[in-house]
């Protein structure tokens, strides 16, 4: 199994990154363009484009080539990578992003929204969508590119994952009702695997020490851990022991405020049971002058 890189700041164009992996991946393999072709089923002159950065190709035959090399799911990730930085993401978010396909364990805090491995397709493309300026191809590509990610966690290498949520974030809904009915009751399945644990943290324990951060922290295969802190403008990588130590005495605070597990999925679940909530128009919120 060829050995998996990190990606990291000095990727600088990861269009190019994305496709100089492919062809050392198949140089190692010793194959020429047609015979991986005849392995994989995918047309020779796709791969070689892809090689050549003319074209990123879709997620299903960079999910191929991941099989065939046995990358899990690297290969998806830096093709992510290369599809956002179209769209100028930062740097800091692709790093991240190859942190976060090493992972052997992860912890999260979401303040207001959940988080990526546990959306749906749903709440992933009205998520991704909002403000507009992205065509419903590329949303389609970027939703898929995520459902790919979010299978890592149900699949044979799958990492230790615990969430916490604000309850702002289970409140916050789709426009869909019945969407967003399909998230929490995907929230509920997620729970019950071994591997995963979800807290609620409710209105109700108050102030905490990470008011206004989302926050994830990703164990890596050399033991070491690094922190991501996100908003809706920008995201840090941080991997300073001594600031990790900080915020990870925050996170456990927090799970300490938070409802346990059981009881996190009695909050889901009666969340579910409630009726809609009903907006009242526009006129009625307005002071008569």
């Amino acid at each position: 199994m060829p050995s998996r890189r990190a990606v990291t700041g000095r990727s600088a164009h990861p269009r190019r990154r994305f496709a100089q992996e492919l062809r050392r991946l198949r140089c190692a393999q010793g194959l020429p363009l047609r015979k991986l072709s005849h392995r994989l089923g995918w047309d020779h002159s796709l791969l070689g484009k892809m090689e050549r950065t003319e074209t990123l190709g879709g997620p299903e035959v960079v999910q191929a080539l991941d099989d065939f090399y046995g990358t899990q799911d690297l290969l998806l990730a830096l093709w992510e990578l290369a599809l956002r930085d179209r769209d100028e993401f930062k740097e800091q978010y692709r790093t991240y992003m190859g942190l976060e396909a090493e992972a052997t364990s992860m912890w999260h805090f979401g303040l207001d929204i959940l988080h990526g491995l546990l959306q749906t397709p749903e709440y992933a493309r009205e998520r991704m969508g909002l403000g507009g300026g992205m065509t419903e191809t590329a949303l389609d590509e970027q939703v898929s590119a995520r459902m790919r990610r979010r299978a890592r966690l149900h699949g044979a290498e799958a990492p230790v994952f615990r969430a916490i949520f604000s309850e702002a974030a289970l409140r916050t809904p789709l426009t869909d009702r019945a969407q967003w009915r399909a998230q929490l009751e995907d929230l509920l399945r997620a729970a019950k695997s071994r591997h995963i644990t979800l807290h609620v943290l409710p209105f109700a324990a108050g102030l905490h020490g990470l008011a206004s951060t989302n926050l994830t922290f990703l164990r890596q295969p050399d033991g070491s851990t690094v922190a991501y802190t996100e908003n809706s403008v920008s995201g840090h990588v941080i991997d300073s022991p001594a600031q990790i130590e900080f915020l990870q005495r925050r996170y456990d605070a927090v799970r300490d405020q938070a409802l346990a597990p059981a009881a996190s999925d009695t909050f889901i679940q009666q969340l579910l049971e409630e009726p809609p909530h009903r907006v009242p128009p526009l006129r009625s919120l307005t002071r008569e002058a």
